[in-house]
């Protein structure tokens, strides 16, 4: 026998096993690519059933945690669910236009029952839930009434660059920067219908940076400027005269009204995250409604 003769099952061999094995990549890809579509579907129905909530506007960001998908969607057992819901509306800004804030929650050991009949008043069972509301600059300042404020977490002290990609963004519950442009006593609020950060606005005012403290009480936060910062980030500074340092900082100081937690979570803790306020609370086991999700959060006694 030639050894031509003898190459050639040996190569049918390997011809076979490569075509079994780019068969088994394609049906797991197929595989792969159908379950997530089944999981963005099931995803999609539950965020249309919060959707139903009051205050929620727009169709919420959620995420079914496990994999396989289609083997949890029978029974809808799965370890996790995270619910972003954006732009919704928070009362308490007179008129200073509309507030809203972003409404997170991450629920751990979730059972919907058959998640594709999930519906606005189906009872969905949690072992767990962790509530996060986020306010950006701007709203906080509505609510403040400071139309320009911007807050910013900066780094802890000796540590140059903090914040950097390998840090995730900074959180604070003290330090924390408050920037933008009040009014000194006895100037108005308003001149001509311009606020103080405008530049038509020509009664005496000052832009200026301060060190301020959040926390929480029976459910409210309090954000408490704390004195002028002078600290190393990028800030601005002017003299303000020590008699109108106390106005100062009351006017940078604040207790927020009731805010829209995920299922009436209470709130006890509040802390700044890079440009954002953030407030957060935990419950324990719970059964909760879509339909509840967006509500104020509940004050203590």
């Amino acid at each position: 026998m030639s050894s031509s003769s003898r190459i050639r099952p040996v190569r049918r061999a390997a011809q076979i096993a490569a075509v079994t094995a780019v068969a088994v990549v394609i049906v797991l890809v197929i595989g792969f690519l159908v379950d997530n579509f089944a999981a963005s579907r099931a995803e999609h129905r539950v965020a249309v059933a919060v959707e139903e909530s009051p205050r929620v506007d727009f169709e919420p960001e959620v995420t079914l945690g496990g994999f396989p998908f289609v083997t949890r969607a029978g029974d809808g057992r799965f370890p996790s669910m995270s619910i972003s819901a954006r732009g919704v509306t928070i009362t308490g800004c007179g008129d200073r236009g509309a507030c809203t804030a972003t409404v997170d929650a991450r629920l751990d050991d979730v059972t919907t029952g058959d998640v594709w009949n999930v519906g606005a008043t189906t009872p969905i069972h949690a072992g767990a839930i962790t509530a996060e509301t986020r306010i950006d600059s701007v709203n906080l300042g509505r609510l403040m009434g400071i139309t320009d404020l911007y807050i910013n977490t900066p780094a802890p002290e000796g540590k140059a660059g903090g914040g950097g990609p390998g840090d995730g963004l900074l959180e604070r519950t003290d330090g924390i920067m408050l920037s933008g442009t009040v009014p000194y006593p006895d100037s108005p609020e308003y001149e001509h219908g311009l606020p103080p950060s405008a530049s038509g606005y020509t009664a005496p005012k000052v832009k200026i940076s301060v060190s301020a403290r959040v926390f929480v009480v029976d459910g409210l936060v309090h954000v408490e400027a704390t004195g002028l910062y002078d600290g190393p980030e990028d800030h601005y500074s002017a003299d303000v005269p020590p008699e109108f340092r106390a106005h100062i900082l009351k006017r940078f100081s604040s207790v927020l009204p009731p805010l829209p937690m995920a299922w009436s979570t209470v709130p006890d803790k509040a802390l700044s995250r890079g440009s954002d306020l953030i407030v957060a609370g935990n419950n324990d086991q719970r059964i909760v409604k879509p339909v509840d999700y967006s509500t104020v959060a509940a004050q203590g006694d």
